[in-house]
Order: C-alpha cells, then sequence, then structure tokens
C-alpha cells in the first residue's frame, strides 16, 4: 500500500503521518535478504588504492557473453541502478534500486556483510602475502600435533594440486593464505576427517589474535585420488571473528524475531543474533533452502549468501560459469517472488566484487548493486548511491521497529 500524504493533512499533521507509518509496519514482518556473494557493478571511487581500477563484475560479465540478458532481475531495476553497464534501463521497474559504497576499509566478505548488518570496519583486517610468521606456525603445530605444509599465498584449487599427494603421504594439512585476511587449512576428507579439520580450525581461531587477527579461518575440504585430479567440497567451513558490537541479528533475536541463516551466514557472524542455520551445497540448494524457510511463514528475517558466485567462478576466474550462474539465479527468482506474501519485503545485493575478467584472483573492490521489492512497497524508487552498506540494516531495524544501529540511515520512508 502506498500512503497518500496529501489526505493527512490535518492539524495534527506529523503525528498521523508517523502513526500511519508505525501501522503499515506492522503489516510488514519478514525480511528476504539474498547476498549474491562478489556481484559487484563497477569500480568504487576509491579502487586504484586497492590496486582494482577497471574491475566491474556484472558489466565485464555481460559484455564477455555479448550483452548478458536477466530479464527478472531487470524487471525488479537492475538495469535502472546508478553507473550501471551492460544492462538496459526500462520503464517503471517493480522495485526499489540503488548502488551502495562500502564505507569500510576492506573488500573481503566478513567486512561487507558485518557493515551491511551494522558495523563500520574503519581498520583493515591483517593480511600475509609472504605466508604467516615461522614462530606463528610452529606454535600452530606444537598445538594441532601435526607439522603443516604451504604457508603461503595461493589459490585454493591450484595448492590442492600441487601439495596433494604430499598432504596424503604425511597427513600434515596445508595452510595458505590469499590477497584477503584468511588462514585457510586445506586437507583431504580421508586423512583428516571433518570433524578433525574443524577443530583445527577452531584452534587456529583461537590462536589468531591481535596482529594475527584474521577476519576468517577456512576449512577447505577436498576429496580425489593420488596421481589424479583433487576437488573441494562443499563441506567448507568459516570461523570468522566475533562482531566486535551488536548487529541487526542481534537486534532482532532479542526482540524475539526469527532470524534464519541459509549458507554461510551464521559463520560469518559467529553464530551470534542467529536462532537457526542451514548450510548449502550449492546456489540452487541455496535458493531451495531459502523457499523452504519461506514456507514456514515465520515472522523475522530469512538470511543468505550464495558463495558459488564468488568461490566457485569469481576467484577460479570462470567467466562463463559466472554468467550462467546469475541465468541460473534469475531463472529461479519468480519462485522467490511467487513464495512473498504481502508482509514480506526481499533485498538482494552483494558484499564486494570478484571480477573474474580481472587480473589476478582476489576480491575487487566495487560498488555493489541493490533492489527491494514487495507487495507493499512502492515501485520505481531510485535510491541512488548510498555511503555504506549499513543503510540496509539500519532500513531493516526500523520495519521491525527494533533498537537503532550504531551505522547507517534507514531509506524505509523512500520505499514506503
Amino acid at each position: 500500500m502506498v500512503i497518500d500524504i496529501a489526505q493527512f493533512m490535518i492539524d495534527d499533521e506529523q503525528w498521523v503521518i508517523v502513526d500511519c507509518m508505525r501501522r503499515e509496519r506492522k503489516g510488514m514482518n519478514r525480511a528476504v535478504w539474498i547476498v549474491l556473494d562478489s556481484v559487484g557493478m563497477g569500480e568504487m571511487y576509491d579502487a586504484e588504492r586497492f590496486g582494482d581500477k577497471g574491475a566491474n563484475t556484472l558489466g565485464n560479465i555481460s559484455k564477455a557473453f555479448g550483452g548478458l540478458k536477466l530479464p527478472n532481475l531487470s524487471k525488479l531495476g537492475l538495469g535502472n541502478i546508478d553507473g550501471i553497464t551492460g544492462f538496459e534501463k526500462i520503464e517503471n521497474p517493480l522495485g526499489c534500486y540503488a548502488r551502495f559504497e562500502e564505507a569500510s576499509n576492506g573488500k573481503d566478505t566478513t567486512i561487507g556483510h558485518w557493515e551491511m548488518a551494522g558495523i563500520i570496519s574503519e581498520k583493515a583486517f591483517p593480511t600475509f602475502p609472504n605466508g604467516f610468521p615461522k614462530d606463528l606456525i610452529e606454535k600452530y603445530e606444537n598445538a594441532i600435533g601435526r607439522k603443516v605444509i604451504g604457508n603461503k599465498s595461493a589459490s585454493g584449487t591450484a595448492i590442492i594440486q600441487e601439495l596433494g599427494e604430499e598432504h596424503c603421504k604425511t597427513g600434515s594439512p596445508i595452510v595458505y593464505t590469499s590477497a584477503d585476511s584468511v588462514f585457510q587449512i586445506a586437507a583431504h576428507e580421508s586423512i583428516i576427517p571433518l570433524q578433525e579439520l574443524y577443530k583445527i580450525c577452531e584452534i587456529a581461531r583461537e590462536m589468531l589474535k591481535d596482529e594475527f587477527a584474521v577476519a576468517r579461518v577456512i576449512a577447505r575440504p577436498f576429496i580425489g585420488n593420488v596421481g589424479g585430479e583433487f576437488t573441494r567440497t562443499s563441506n567448507r567451513r568459516d570461523f570468522s571473528l566475533v562482531p566486535p558490537y551488536d548487529t541487526i541479528l542481534d537486534k532482532l533475536k532479542k526482540a524475539n524475531f526469527n532470524v534464519m541463516s541459509v549458507g554461510k551466514i551464521e559463520d560469518i557472524f559467529c553464530k551470534k543474533g542467529i536462532t537457526e542455520a542451514v548450510h548449502i551445497v550449492d546456489n540452487m540448494d541455496g535458493v531451495d533452502k531459502t523457499l523452504e524457510y519461506m514456507k514456514q511463514d515465520k515472522k523475522g528475517l530469512i538470511f543468505t549468501n550464495l558463495v558459488d558466485f564468488d568461490m566457485q567462478w569469481g576467484h577460479r576466474r570462470d567467466v562463463k560459469s559466472y554468467g550462467n550462474g546469475l541465468i541460473q539465479f534469475d531463472n529461479r527468482l519468480p519462485e522467490i517472488l511467487n513464495s512473498m506474501t504481502d508482509k514480506d519485503i526481499l533485498f538482494i545485493t552483494a558484499d564486494h566484487g570478484c571480477d573474474p575478467t580481472f587480473k589476478g584472483t582476489d576480491h575487487t573492490r566495487e560498488y555493489v548493486p541493490f533492489i527491494a521489492y514487495g507487495k507493499n512497497i512502492k515501485h520505481n524508487i531510485n535510491l541512488g548511491t548510498r555511503k555504506t552498506f549499513a543503510d540496509m540494516g539500519q532500513t531493516l531495524a526500523e520495519m521491525f521497529n527494533v533498537e537503532k544501529l550504531r551505522n547507517g540511515e534507514s531509506f524505509l520512508k523512500e520505499i514506503y
């Protein structure tokens, strides 16, 4: 329902408008928030500082496809976002739309998701492009009772081919990092069982403090035979730092709303503010799990991360699969829209870029697209360029009538 402000031009005008907004918000009791991991939309104004001038995940993929067609996202306003390339504007899109700047000092998953939820990270997480200090590695080896191999910056798919056979012979876990703030541990599932791998990741998480406090410790299990190809499995787990203060997730949970996590969301927030969670095998499983939660009709937030865009295709610079993955999500989008009730609002966005046409294999510092849709919000509202991802979380805080976040400005009144 779109409120006609003119009909409330009475003596106590302000009170009536605010009261009407409050009554409208009571009718909106569920948000579905989907993060297309790494689907950026062009270099940010400070991209050169990060070595990412020229990066444009969506634009460059569309160019490589000779014009990528995403009709359902386009109907919601994808091509109408300020500064987007590779997608045409349409008249009267059904959604509200914007591009978002990242106010935090970084371009990784943790920083991006934390900022959406209300935390701006002014200090970048530490990185170790030349590997981790020798004394730290020795302490870690003593703590887990195994020697490690690797300890360098590398592609995850490449290093298991390089060191997988040695790992299988020695039982030594493969430790590596990247341009991101990560301590990654790869192990064959038949050599180091999953629960042991997760345990030695927890040990690393406990050790990595202060100047070594990387954003994430990541378990990278793989399978395969010696002399053949090694392949990573979907049993990855992320062990993030604990968020430094409450996010929109915590505030919703404290107000007795459900906070349902799909994919690696619970890992990113160390389970903080989460009431229930499911992990996923791939993007389409993530869509399936999101739809299953939507069928339950619980009040609160369904927060989904679709990681294949980043993990499977962005870092591997697989342009074709990345584009096809976007098409696949777009094809599933009507199922999500048709499952929405009058009390739902849908957010679709990203946490950073990972342009598969760009140099290297790392994330890229980009603006991210944003689309909001609901049966009771306005159509075709251009929210322009927002200055922080935290505006998303702040908008949900206002919608659910919970305590305000430390950061961000709500755009709720602009879309109601």
